[in-house]
């Protein structure tokens, strides 16, 4: 299960955290201008959007848990399991495969606003990318500075969602996640006052009491409405250091530790990495379980009109300073 953000100060952020119970070797991956993209339903596409993100490289092909192209627009991916629905072809549309559909995207779009347009037409089918890999279930977060929507395969089709909320986790469907957070507008950042009843003197005797009800488990209904409190109230300076850690401990607030989500015997999910991409200038910051320092990768310190992916394997090693 993951959780993805979007967060504004003077510059556009969005990131997400990969919660599994295994790493498949995934890599920081920039897809410049003339890497050439041969789509399943048709085409080759030999010039397009740069992109920057997290992949699992298979036979040369970026396979993106969550990118942002150059122009702004970030895509992420997260399981959807028992919810996505897929279609068989269809002529009349376009037809996209799952695990294509972030570089179809992003590729072409520089902004939610063009991309509303293209989805109209989307069809996105079950192909799957090789016979060792299997199909994901998954439905998409995409947002820039001034928008973001929800992006769901269902029985009846493909359903765009406006995401006021900038987050998103895993099931139910989004408008569900909306409906619940109908059952938390009480919180608040500021005290509670006594609404219980008139006739007792009840007083706050700790420090927080508005966020009485907040929930703190680790299911994907929960940990939205926490992310979703979290991101839209919280505060930072505006500088790139201040907006990136503040995205940090945005989705700090659901990080998954190592034996607190058993998924199977012996094997626990866990927040394999935290990602924050300055969408604006394409800088991919992230750290993992086992590095809490954030390491960074400038899309534009790289020649974005080459042909051949750019890899950066991940710094999982423990990076502690000493003081003394």
């Amino acid at each position: 299960m993951c959780t993805a953000a979007t967060y504004r100060t003077r510059d556009f952020y969005f990131g997400r955290t990969l919660d599994y119970e295994s790493s498949y070797g995934e890599e920081v991956t920039i897809t410049p201008r003339n890497y050439p993209f041969r789509f399943r339903g048709g085409g080759m596409l030999e010039r397009h959007y740069a992109m920057t993100g997290m992949a699992h490289v298979a036979d040369d092909y970026p396979l993106y848990y969550e990118a942002v192209n150059e122009k702004g627009l970030g895509m992420a991916g997260l399981n959807f399991v028992g919810s996505a629905v897929y279609h068989e072809a269809d002529p009349d549309k376009d037809n996209v495969a799952t695990f294509e559909f972030i570089p179809w995207i992003l590729t072409r779009c520089a902004a939610v606003a063009e991309a509303r347009g293209m989805l109209e037409r989307v069809n996105l089918t079950g192909q799957r990318f090789n016979e060792k890999l299997p199909t994901a279930q998954l439905h998409w977060i995409l947002a820039d500075k001034d928008d973001c929507v929800a992006v769901e395969s269902l029985k009846d089709g493909l359903h765009v969602y406006d995401n006021p909320t900038g987050v998103m986790t895993n099931n139910p469907s989004f408008e569900q996640q909306m409906f619940n957070l109908n059952n938390y507008m009480a919180l608040s950042p500021c005290q509670p006052k006594n609404t219980f009843s008139d006739k007792l003197d009840l007083t706050c005797f700790s420090r927080g009491m508005g966020g009485l009800g907040l929930p703190g488990d680790l299911s994907s209904q929960s940990r939205f409405v926490r992310a979703a409190f979290v991101r839209l109230n919280s505060l930072s300076g505006d500088s790139e250091e201040e907006s990136v850690s503040q995205f940090f401990h945005i989705l700090g607030s659901v990080d998954q530790q190592l034996g607190c989500c058993e998924v199977g015997p012996g094997a626990y999910e866990y927040t394999i990495y935290t990602c924050c991409c300055n969408a604006e200038k394409g800088i991919y910051y992230y750290n993992c379980y086992n590095n809490h320092q954030i390491s960074a990768v400038d899309m534009h310190r790289v020649n974005l009109d080459g042909r051949e992916l750019i890899r950066y394997p991940l710094i999982t090693g423990e990076q502690i300073r000493f003081q003394n």
